[in-house]
């Protein structure tokens, strides 16, 4: 229930079935083969981009779709270790296997710590171990009863070992050996890039004031000085730009073929166009490619200069640092003022002129080892230090290291006490002569190794003594420090990828396959021309007397037809795709991803890869900062029986907003955990851009029910109306426990508020929310608290309350108390904790027990029947697809019908989550209930219903002081309603308290003394004292603390995973932390089963196995597994366990990485990349420990969030706010992917359709390679008049409206499949090519072959009639049928285009020089032929035939082949998606209520379908369970394409067949059989 990790106010995760698998585990062999239907033999080949439906694909000669099987086996029990309290319930009993689901968790007691789950088999003990489940001999494959293929577990682990194999194969050997001898030749050899060695003891480091400012330290390993504090997160440097680039742009195939056809050229003799006719606009166009990415990457190096120009303060007195410099800068920006406390060391009393005496500012980049720096409050640490002295209470700093490792809890640092003595002060600092010896330099950010020697004493360094870089100093007036790491050695710098390359977007792959197949066609065209020449020889040169002696060497023959077709392949391809992607980075700057709060826009840092953002599979995700706003806020209580809502903080929040003004006011201020229900609209702020205000009340309303919960304002209310009642009595004492359990400190600010410094972000939320609900902390002297509140009679009074001990918070003990002597002299003992820790402390505990194991028994139960549920509709809803099918859209297929046909519509529906959330609170008879009347709001348990929120004036009914008055009714509602807490996500605590008489607490005070100040197993005697007193406690109540996630955050999630992303979180926080934000963020469902693996809770490979069987069998709704960074560390050292692993995490529907390195999510990203080859990764984060991971994936986005600019900076885009990330990637990457592809389509295609022409006129000048077109024309062709219409495609395409790709993110796959751009559309477009330049040559060649004598038959009006029929054609091809948006833009660029070539012919018709030759072309255009009406309609005829077969070939795909983008065109046309969508939806709505039983989930209103557009409905013929869920659209429409779950991604039905029988369809409804 809660969640008491390193701090008490954490709070568990919601209560889910943790898969803790037992190491002893082992299946039966006559299970196995069932449990491991997709585990076979040949083990799966990965296709994320095939098919987005499917992770993971398993082939190699077994069929797709008989890979998956639906299994017929019972679904494991699980149990717990304490089942034996529910062992009474015969619903529970673990041995009723033949019942359907009876995957029901058996829970009592306590959860988390001491949880033992495994899997209940019927098989014996022996026959667990059975030999047979090894035994190979009986093949890799068996037939069970019903035919079907069933793969065993000695199949899997082969295919481990062959994986094994195949990673030690040859060609893993041949990189291998070439890495090393580039290591050994090139590195180490040429560049002298030599490896340090490890030092013999370490870096010794003297502590010596302004030594090093004089002579620098040497390194050891080296020889040299230490490296500078300088740091570069740019990707090149001025030296190695040049060559990284030019094997990068050389890297692209057309490029590196240009630049082959640029030195034949150069050869004498060979080139019938010209020596440099290719390669200075190849060097053109590289140098252009080159200077953009340099100036990307500038920008790059100028933001890293803000970090390495950053003042730091250096201990000087010897004044080695120029004085002027540092005082001026100081005076003008650096100076701060802060208020020094009475009581503190000589250090802060130093005046202001020695300060500046000793103290030099410096920059950043200057810093040395073994300086002495001095940070005040809010500094950043500019490199590694140990600390030497620190100013806060008994010397503790303070250090928030959330860009470190994500966690928000600060870190208290000390010095250790050999230095804390001797550095308190300037003057003993100057005369300290200790030796600091440091670990050497590596990218271990949890532990360190040090020691420091004075004065012949020696003591241990551990993390508690240093600070690394990238850290905050909070809290603390001033630390002094000396500096061990520099720069690039620094931790978070090990930490950082190095020798980053230049991403590339995924289309080049594919791009350089389509040049290499044309310089095949090249190469048979020459061959073709050459045996056509060698024929004509043999034919007609040999005998024609003005040929004589006129042949031409093999060699000419052959280089020339090569450079004469090498246009084929354009030279302009790359420069014209940069200068189409320099206009979509224009086009991005979208009013929609601008953040008003901040001022902040999105920014892209690099244009090469923009296309990548619309093919995206996976999102690694960071936590703090990215999806949370590191903002906690206490959200809601539960005390006597009745839970509370408290959102003071929002109404004020919302106060401030109104007074910003509406135009600075944000869509849903309000974080959705502070909601009962997580049922809120999702499409309404994107798609309708409504602007919210309001009070909470009206938030709720919008969600679609009516809250049921009342606020703390009645609670307050309640109190003082009726102060002497039970209930009240036990709110104050709850109220006085959260004022007092903690370890906060008052500061007074200059305007006389009072704020709070905490330790944690946990404790300030718990501290303000006693401060708004009348329990004001005004100050806390050493051994005392001052308390303001109202006593009984409503006046305000201060208390003063003794502190006497305080028992701080340890992980083991997961709870912190204090010890308090009351105002009326009496002792009392507060504690909080996580329940699990809390429940066995309290006074009657078999009674609470008892009670929570009914709890959780019933929670368990509900869980397990919305699972059942989820997988019903899951296997009904949506009809199974296979690769084999070839279905690649949305819809189903008709009956051949026009898709224009919309009269026939099923209703939109991925509500499924959304209805199933707003049940999740609901016991197993209200669901039932529930199902009935989908409508129906959530009564809260132990609530009045008619009590609304923000109600203060109805009390009647709001509490029950006979339940009050109850232990076993508190117990039992205190727990179901933390039960409820933890599955909206929030964090929650357990409060209690105990009074104490004097006695007994002198007697336990000396054995807490003498186990405080023992100098043996200290941490272990003081948590054995602390049993003593932490006993017998009465329950006050329960807080739930709400992580508050960032705006949208859930929201997008649900887009993304609706789009077929896979989100991933890694943090470095921890694991009960990471679970609470990914339940808060969706990534783990009400229903979803949690998997953990945990390396110090038994054998990793037998649990990675078990839980491969479980996921495999295909019965879980949704899937999570769970790893923290050790586990995953000892993962990455076996071959065979990473295999296994990252086999499982692609399989998962969310993986969540918790206490990861920096080092470890970049390396979780390449192994993802790795094993799922086809993939394609985005990272986002906002510090400088989720830079690694960003420049690992293949593309990276920061965001400028409160962590600073380091990864925003480093990063490919950066944007403010994560929910931007679906706009950017559903929208702005739909469209970049869909522009860019038909770029370079229609490049190719245009290349084509013009110079096949000249390929089939060699027939006619006997193969000569004699240009049918005048060369000045040919010369321009590209330039003038085709580029434009190419570049306006690539720059303003749009298929689908914003509004559409929003409300139907399952559009996304478009691009995950990559339907754009493919090898099989590249070869359509290749023929519908070949086809048109045969109809334009033969229509042409048809005319002038029997043209009069009298009319000009000479070689250039035939050529330019043809290049008049191509030029018009390609305009009219791409700017008019094949641009689907049309502006005034594309229009334009079609005329100039057209127009700009007719101007050309006066032009040359007027300029040409008059000269004998093959083309006459002073005056011919004019006088010769076109005054002629045949050349014109001539002309018009070619174009015309041309047109009507591309507008065929478009009929026939539009109305047989419909995909996804056509029919939402269609419903676009028809009057706009949000109305057709309201419109179907209200249709259907009535129809399902007029039908009784067809009531389905949702009939909404009018206002529910603005705000909501994608609502389920029931479809005709189907009750109950039966239910079918589809897209509006014809009757036509392929199969519905939805993102699948872990069920439906390892199970697979045959095609037509749902869950409960074929498809049948029936009217405009699909029913099942």
């Amino acid at each position: 229930m809660s969640n008491y990790n390193d701090r008490p106010e954490r709070a568990e995760p919601p209560p889910q079935r943790y898969f803790a698998l037992s190491p002893d585990y082992r299946p039966p062999s006559t299970e196995v083969g069932q449990e491991l239907q997709d585990l076979d033999s040949s083990r799966p080949r990965r296709s994320n981009t095939n098919n987005s439906a499917h992770r993971v694909r398993f082939s190699n000669d077994i069929p797709y779709d008989n890979a998956r099987r639906r299994i017929n086996t019972p679904i494991h029990t699980i149990t717990d270790s304490v089942g034996a309290a529910a062992g009474s319930d015969p619903r529970m009993d673990s041995s009723n296997l033949s019942q359907p689901h009876a995957s029901l968790l058996k829970s009592a007691g306590n959860r988390g710590e001491g949880r033992h789950v495994e899997y209940a088999f019927a098989g014996s003990a022996e026959g667990v171990r059975s030999p047979g489940l090894f035994n190979r001999d009986k093949g890799s494959q068996e037939i069970d009863e019903s035919g079907r293929d069933v793969f065993r577990l000695d199949n899997y682990r082969a295919w481990v070992s062959r994986q094994q194999k195949r990673a030690r194969g040859p060609r893993v050997k041949l990189e291998k050996a070439f890495n090393e001898y580039y290591q050994k030749w090139i590195i180490e050899g040429l560049l002298r890039q030599r490896p340090l060695p490890p030092s013999s003891d370490g870096r010794h480091i003297p502590l010596s004031a302004g030594v090093v400012r004089k002579v620098p330290l040497i390194d050891e390993r080296s020889g040299k000085h230490y490296i500078s504090n300088f740091i570069r997160s740019s990707r090149y440097t001025k030296w190695s730009f040049v060559p990284k680039q030019l094997y990068f742009q050389f890297s692209k195939l057309a490029n590196f073929y240009f630049l082959i056809i640029a030195v034949l050229q150069l050869i004498p003799g060979l080139s019938t166009t010209g020596s440099f006719t290719t390669l200075i606009p190849l060097l053109i166009f590289v140098s252009i490619s080159m200077a953009k990415e340099g100036y990307d990457d500038y920008r790059r190096y100028i933001l890293d200069k803000t970090e390495n120009l950053a003042p730091a303060w250096v201990l000087d007195p010897e004044g080695t640092v120029e004085k002027a410099v540092s005082k001026s800068i100081a005076k003008k920006k650096y100076r701060r003022e802060r208020k020094v406390e009475q009581d503190t060391t000589e250090l802060q009393g130093i005046g202001e002129r020695q300060e500046e005496s000793v103290w030099a500012m410096i920059q950043w980049q200057d810093l040395r080892v073994g300086d002495i720096v001095r940070l005040r409050r809010d500094d950043s640490v500019p490199a590694d230090i140990v600390i030497l002295h620190a100013t806060g209470h008994n010397g503790v700093a303070y250090i928030e290291t959330m860009a470190l490792d994500g966690e928000t809890n600060l870190k208290s640092k000390q010095a250790c006490p050999l230095l804390a003595k001797h550095c308190d002060t300037i003057e003993k600092i100057g005369n300290c002569a200790a030796e600091i010896v440091s670990e050497d330099p590596n990218a271990d950010l949890y532990n360190f190794e040090g020691r420091v020697a004075l004065g012949g004493e020696t003591r241990p360094l551990t993390m508690n003594d240093v600070v690394y870089r990238g850290s905050t100093l909070r809290n603390t007036d001033e630390v002094i420090g000396l500096v061990i790491n520099t720069g690039e050695e620094c931790k978070i710098r090990m930490n950082a990828n190095k020798d980053v390359r230049a991403k590339a977007p995924k289309i080049q792959a594919l791009l350089n396959r389509i040049v290499i197949l044309l310089v095949f066609v090249v190469l048979t065209l020459t061959v073709g021309c050459m045996g056509g020449y060698y024929l004509f020889r043999n034919s007609h040169e040999r005998h024609a007397p003005y040929l004589r002696d006129a042949e031409v060497p093999f060699a000419h023959i052959w280089f020339g037809f090569i450079i004469a077709f090498n246009t084929l392949i354009p030279l302009s391809l790359y420069v014209s795709l940069e200068i189409i992607k320099v206009g979509q980075f224009l086009l991005l700057d979208d009013v929609e991803m601008y953040d008003p709060e901040t001022d902040t826009p999105m920014v892209v840092n690099t244009t090469t890869i923009l296309e990548n953002l619309g093919q995206v599979n996976y999102i690694f995700s960071d936590k703090t900062g990215t999806l949370t706003e590191n903002k906690m806020r206490f959200r809601k209580l539960s005390v006597a029986g009745t839970a509370w809502l408290h959102d003071m903080d929002i109404n004020q929040d919302h106060q401030e907003d109104s007074l910003k003004g509406p135009n600075q006011q944000i869509d849903g201020e309000i974080s959705i955990n502070m909601a009962t229900g997580r049922d809120e609209p999702i499409e309404a702020p994107l798609i309708n851009n409504r602007r919210q205000s309001g009070s909470v009340r009206t938030q709720w309303s919008r969600l679609g029910h009516s809250p049921t919960i009342p606020k703390t304002e009645a609670l307050l209310n309640y109190i003082c109306r009726n102060p002497n009642t039970v209930f009240s009595r036990k709110a104050r004492q709850f109220l006085l426990c959260v004022a007092l359990c903690h370890t906060c400190l008052p500061e007074v600010k200059e305007d006389g508020e009072i704020a709070f410094q905490a330790a944690s972000p946990d404790e300030l939320a718990l501290v303000q929310a006693a401060r708004d609900l009348g329990y004001l902390l005004i100050d806390r002297a050493t051994q005392s608290i001052k308390l303001r509140l109202q006593n009984v009679g409503g006046e305000y009074i201060t208390e003063t309350y003794e502190v006497l001990d305080v028992i701080e918070f340890s992980s083991k003990r997961k709870r912190m108390s204090i010890v308090i002597r009351m105002p009326d002299r009496r002792i009392c003992v507060f504690c909080k904790g996580a329940d699990n820790m809390m429940i066995s402390r309290l006074r009657n505990a078999p009674l609470a027990k008892q009670k929570a194991s009914d709890v959780e028994r019933r929670a368990s139960k509900r869980k397990s029947v919305e699972a059942e549920r989820a997988m019903n509709r899951l296997s009904g809803t949506y009809s199974p697809r296979n690769s084999i099918s070839r279905r690649n859209s949305f819809f189903r297929r008709g009956s051949g019908r026009k898709s224009t046909d919309l009269n026939r519509h099923s209703v939109v529906s991925d509500d499924l989550d959304t209805w199933l959330a707003r049940r999740e609170t609901l016991d197993l008879d209200d669901a039932t209930a529930y199902d009935e009347d989908p409508n129906t709001p959530r009564q809260s348990m132990g609530l009045s219903p008619v009590l609304l929120a923000g109600s203060n004036e109805i009390y009647d009914g709001i509490v029950n002081e006979s339940v009050a008055a109850d232990d076993g009714a508190v117990f039992e509602r205190c727990f179901q309603h933390i039960g409820e807490f933890a599955s909206e996500g929030l964090r929650t605590l357990l409060f209690a308290y105990r009074y104490m008489s004097d006695e007994e607490y002198e007697q336990w005070r000396k054995v807490y003394r003498a186990a405080t100040t023992s100098l043996v197993d200290r941490q272990q005697r003081v948590e054995e004292a602390a049993e003593l007193i932490e006993q017998n406690f009465d329950l006050a109540g329960a807080s739930a603390i709400e992580d508050k996630l960032q705006q949208g955050v859930p929201e997008t999630i649900e887009k993304l995973r609706r789009a077929n992303i896979k989100v991933w979180m890694l943090t470095g926080d921890k694991r009960e932390t990471a679970i609470n934000i990914a339940h808060s963020a969706r990534l783990a469902k009400p229903f979803s089963e949690v998997y953990i693996l945990d390396a110090t809770a038994g054998d990793l490979q037998e649990k990675i196995t078990s839980t491969l069987i479980d996921v495999g069998r295909g019965m879980i709704a949704h899937s999570v597994l769970v790893v923290d960074g050790h586990t995953l560390g000892i993962i990455e050292k076996d071959e065979s366990l990473g295999i296994m692993f990252y086999d499982l995490a692609v399989r998962m529907d969310s993986v969540i990485c918790c206490r990861a390195s920096p080092a470890q999510k970049a390396g979780l990203v390449q192994s993802i990349r790795d094993t799922v080859p086809s993939s394609l990764t985005l990272a986002i984060g906002d510090g400088s420990n989720d830079i690694a991971m960003i420049q690992a994936s293949h593309v990276g986005i920061g965001i400028s969030g409160r962590e600073g600019l380091q990864a925003a900076r480093v990063a490919d885009y950066s944007i403010a706010q994560f929910r931007f990330l679906q706009r950017l990637l559903l929208v702005h990457g739909r469209w970049m992917y869909l522009r860019t592809a038909k770029y370079i389509l229609a490049t190719f295609w245009k290349e084509l359709v013009f110079y096949i022409v000249q390929a089939q006129y060699q027939r006619w000048n006997g193969y000569t390679g004699t240009s049918i077109y005048e060369s000045w024309s040919l010369t321009v062709f590209n330039a003038l008049f085709t580029s434009l219409p190419v570049i306006l495609l690539g720059m303003f395409e749009k298929d689908l409206k914003a509004e559409t790709l929003l409300a139907v993110p399952e559009l996304y796959s478009f691009g995950q499949r990559s339907e754009a751009f493919n090898f099989k559309k590249y070869l359509a477009w290749s023929f519908s090519g070949a086809v048109d330049t045969v109809i334009i040559f033969m229509i042409v060649w048809g005319f002038y072959k029997d043209i009069l004598f009298t009319e000009n038959n000479s070689l250039f009006p035939l050529g330019q009639l043809a290049f008049t029929a191509a030029v018009v054609l390609i305009n009219v091809k791409i700017l008019i049928l094949e641009c689907h948006h049309k502006t005034i833009i594309t229009f334009g660029g079609f005329s100039i285009s057209i127009i700009l070539w007719f101007i050309w012919n006066l032009f040359i018709g007027g300029i040409y020089p008059i000269k004998f030759g093959p083309y006459i072309v002073r005056g011919s255009f004019v006088h010769e032929f076109g005054n002629k009406l045949g050349w014109w309609a001539t002309a018009g005829a070619a174009i015309a035939a041309v047109i009507a077969f591309e507008l065929g070939i478009t009929a026939l795909h539009r109305i047989y082949f419909p995909r996804d983008q056509h029919l939402w065109q269609e419903i676009e046309r028809e009057g706009g998606v949000s109305a057709v969508l309201k419109e179907h939806a209200a249709e259907e709505g009535r129809a399902s209520t007029s039908g009784g039983q067809q009531g389905g989930p949702m009939a909404a209103s009018n206002d529910d379908l603005e705000r909501q557009p994608l609502s389920p409905v029931l479809s005709e013929g189907s009750s109950g369970r039966e239910q079918q869920y589809s897209y509006y659209g014809s009757s036509q429409f392929h199969d519905l394409h939805m993102p699948l779950s872990s069920a439906q991604r390892s199970q697979r039905l045959p095609a037509g067949t749902g869950a409960h029988g074929s498809m049948i369809r029936k009217g405009k409804r699909v029913q099942t059989a």
